[in-house]
């Protein structure tokens, strides 16, 4: 017999039909009048919002029939995903203003002109609000609820709405991230049953790996308002600032057993760079969804667990481009139903929610108008005098003769709005000289003065020891770029030369046909993409282990790029027109030489001239996995440099042939599902001549599991003292490294560092994996420094741990070799700097001699 608590608990888990709780009655209430002839959600989808998870399409449809029937909305496309799926933004605003919405723009965007008169009227100017939903894809509340926003403002009949409409334009983002959505309401709706089943365990409510949060190559959006890396992020930055909107709003969502949070976040964590002011516009925004929440009954928080100081966030970067950005975390039921701490948590639940918070940030954006419109003219009229009072005048850097790289870095900057000039005379500063042709400067004093200091700027002295995200981000330091800040006296206009319009154009030759061989240097970063392209054309390729001049003078340093004519099984012609076509499409440079007898150094007929060979990747994914990682890895290869990745499953793994591949890749990640028998099938494989490359926990299963000859340092447990209880989330957290920037210096003549200027280059750490220093002088070519903090936050326990660790640890195993980075080389794709100790550990590991590894 079963017992009645039993039965009570099977029925909190099989939720009724929720239909009910759908209807618009329940997300609006019932004394709202609609527009009749504006199409309802359900009219156009068939169900009820709530009832099941929309799909991408069925939104773009729906955006685009309400946009059709009413005069309150324009839609454009602003983008496509990788998948190519539209990026879509409504424009909603009165009739009259649609009208002339040309004309509103601009005069708002006056307000972000310093140069403006301060008598500009904001009277009649209307607020630009922002309402940006769902960039997690498997966040779908704020999806869903914005097909409810957008009825609303199209069809909701009232003087207030008019009023409200009439003084302020609404820029409504229903989906940022199409593709992971698409990816998460698949499989939501394929495991969806008739009875909602609230079971945390069922499998609606546990995607697959990689999961839905992310975009196409797996990289987590929120986090790309900064490093522009994604094409997502860069067509929504082209229309934050050709508006630059006074509140922009970020809807997400977190743990089930949670409630629901709406900023200001926690106060010690803002950016310095963010003015207090933000702060208190933010905390009086704060009031409106606290009522609007209170009149329906939710719970909520708002000054705790999140924080502003990461800009590379969507609530964030708007702190520092004269905007109010909101974070919204609602608590997920992922499916239909979940049960939890708060009992069974419904869909429609959380989509009112969102819905609610978006009508309040609609109605502060309207009643405080005239407030936050002043913000924005003080916010970029004070930029000129904060950068008067600042010691730092300007930025300049070199980008050598990496001009690919260089150029990346420039398109993030003009994408931001960033006034960037050539230098005008050549500069010697800080034991550089900036020359003239490769160097450009940054003068403070311009509108975006506070987010040049964000992305220049190193910080080591925080008001807080926790951070959400990342504590530094410097971008001279992640592409590796030569740099310096100019102070006072030191600083002068006549160095401002040319204003940079658009990133220079780049173009690549071969000096001339050959019949003996051709050339290529491996300093730019887009050498790689021609190297590939090389070796999948079938050219025998040879790298130089020494430098040398040829006959002509010029000077060719380790790491060089031999392709000889007469060994091809090709004829000469054929390689001269391969060459050619490469170089148009990488811009690198290929010179001819007629003779192998060099002026100095080894002739290329060298012992010191080594064979290539083509690489053949394979990389482990699937459950444990970062999918972070995994994704940085596909996204550097594919979409950088065209080069084949087979993504396999840890579960496949024993099934497959490894003779197809010559390099595996294990990112951070937990492998435990590595049977003892696989483990013993790529020790095999390595003996064979394999080599494996690991990052973060992919060097640590490797090293634990023998396959690697790396020692740890071990962090020690404080037990010397009782602590306060109630401070033990503070420190435990302090002991944390959630990121920061740290120096280590480079053996240049170690092939995995070929092609570096100098020996000095910036990591990204952010995890507690410190190998010791090697018996082996060889085999450790990445060493962090005696006192390598550069930026961010580390506690001085852990500092004295990473000091004089190694970075990469190269170990043989029979024929092959395992090379292993204690830290992630490809830290969200902007991370160019290290990217090119990977890209020479899938090229170049298999010519790193094995008396240098054991």
């Amino acid at each position: 017999m079963i017992k009645k608590r039993s039965i009570i608990f099977l029925l909190t888990l099989i939720s009724l039909n929720i239909t009910g709780q759908t209807n618009l009655d329940y997300y609006f209430g019932d004394n709202i009048s609609f527009n009749s002839k504006i199409s309802k959600p359900s009219d156009i989808l068939d169900f009820e919002i709530g009832e099941k998870h929309v799909s991408h399409d069925q939104l773009v449809k729906y955006m685009h029939i309400i946009a059709e029937q009413s005069d309150r909305v324009k839609i454009e496309r602003y983008g496509w995903t990788y998948e190519h799926r539209p990026l879509l933004l409504l424009t909603i605003s009165s009739p009259d203003n649609l009208t002339k919405i040309d004309k509103i723009r601009e005069d708002h965007l006056k307000l972000s002109d310093p140069a403006y008169p301060g008598d500009i009227s904001i009277t009649n100017m209307p607020s630009v609000i922002w309402l940006g939903y769902s960039v997690h894809g498997n966040e779908p509340s704020g999806l869903n609820a914005s097909l409810l926003v957008a009825y609303y403002l199209a069809a909701a009949e009232s003087d207030e709405l008019n009023n409200i409409l009439s003084n302020t334009v609404i820029l409504l983002d229903p989906s940022i991230n199409p593709d992971g959505y698409s990816r998460f309401e698949q499989w939501v709706n394929q495991y969806m049953s008739d009875v909602s089943i609230s079971d945390p365990n069922n499998v609606e409510h546990n995607e697959a790996w990689p999961r839905g949060r992310t975009n196409h190559y797996w990289f987590d959006l929120n986090r790309d308002w900064l490093p522009l890396q994604h094409p997502e992020s860069q067509a929504r930055i082209k229309q934050f600032h050709k508006w630059k909107p006074n509140i922009l709003t970020d809807h997400h969502e977190m743990g089930s057993n949670s409630t629901f949070f709406f900023q200001p976040g926690i106060p010690s964590r803002t950016n310095p760079n963010t003015p207090p002011e933000n702060f208190s516009l933010t905390n009086k925004i704060a009031a409106y969804h606290a009522d609007a929440l209170n009149k329906i009954g939710s719970l909520y928080f708002s000054k705790e667990q999140f924080d502003d100081f990461y800009y590379g966030k969507g609530s964030s970067y708007p702190d520092v481009n004269g905007s109010i950005g909101i974070l919204f975390e609602q608590a997920s039921s992922r499916g239909l139903s979940q049960q939890t701490v708060n009992g069974v948590l419904d869909f429609p639940f959380t989509i009112r929610n969102q819905l609610t918070v978006s009508l309040s940030t609609i109605r502060s954006g309207y009643e405080l108008k005239n407030e936050l419109l002043k913000y924005q003219a003080d916010f970029y009229r004070q930029a000129s005098e904060l950068a008067l009072n600042e010691p730092v005048k300007a930025y300049v850097f070199d980008g050598g003769v990496d001009h690919s790289k260089t150029n990346r870095f420039l398109d993030i900057l003009l994408q931001h709005q960033i006034n960037t000039y050539r230098l005008s005379e050549g500069l010697f500063y800080d034991d550089h000289n900036y020359s003239t042709n490769s160097s450009y400067i940054v003068p403070l004093e311009q509108d975006q003065f506070r987010l040049i200091k964000a992305i220049f700027e190193k910080s080591t002295s925080f008001a807080d020891s926790l951070f959400y995200d990342v504590s530094a981000w410097t971008f001279p330091l992640a592409f590796d770029i030569e740099y310096t800040a100019i102070a006072g006296k030191s600083y002068k206009n006549d160095l401002l030369g040319d204003k940079l319009i658009e990133i220079p154009e780049l173009t690549g030759k071969v000096s001339a046909k050959s019949s003996y061989a051709y050339l290529m240097k491996l300093d730019d970063y887009n050498s790689y993409k021609a190297l590939y392209m090389i070796l999948k054309n079938n050219l025998k390729v040879k790298i130089a282990l020494k430098s040398f001049s040829t006959s002509g003078g010029s000077e060719h340093d380790r790491g060089t790029i031999l392709i000889p004519v007469n060994i091809q099984s090709k004829t000469e012609d054929q390689v001269y027109d391969i060459l050619k076509e490469i170089s148009t499409k990488s811009n690198i440079d290929f010179s001819h030489v007629s003779t192998g007898f060099n002026q100095a150094g080894i002739d290329l007929g060298s012992p010191n001239m080594v064979n290539l060979e083509k690489p053949k990747v394979m990389m482990l994914v699937g459950n444990g996995v970062s999918s972070y990682e995994a994704g940085e890895v596909w996204h550097l290869l594919d979409n950088r440099f065209g080069i084949p990745l087979s993504m396999v499953e840890i579960d496949r793994f024993n099934r497959i042939n490894l003779s197809r591949y010559n390099t595996i890749i294990m990112v951070n990640g937990n492998y435990s599902r590595i049977s003892g028998s696989s483990r013993e099938k790529l020790e095999k494989w390595i003996r064979d001549g394999g080599n494996i490359i690991g990052t973060k926990g992919g060097s640590k299963w490797l090293i634990d599991h023998n396959l690697a000859n790396i020692k740890l340092k071990k962090t020690s447990k404080d037990t010397t003292s009782i602590k306060n209880y109630g401070d033990m989330y503070q420190h435990i957290g302090a002991q944390n490294i959630g990121g920061s920037i740290f120096e280590a210096t480079l053996d240049l003549s170690h092939p995995l560092c070929f092609g570096y200027p100098d020996k000095y280059l910036s990591l990204f750490k952010n995890n507690k994996l410190f190998f010791q220093k090697s018996n082996n002088p060889y085999n450790s070519p990445v060493l962090y420094s005696e006192d390598p903090l550069q930026s961010g936050y580390i506690s001085k326990e852990n500092y004295e741990l990473v000091k004089n660790t190694s970075g990469l640890i190269v170990s043989s195993i029979g024929r092959g070799k395992t090379i292993c980075f204690s830290d992630n080389p490809n830290f969200r794709a902007f991370w160019y700097g290290s990217n090119r100790l990977f890209l020479n550990a899938i090229f170049l590991g298999d010519i790193i001699s094995s008396s240098s590894t054991r």
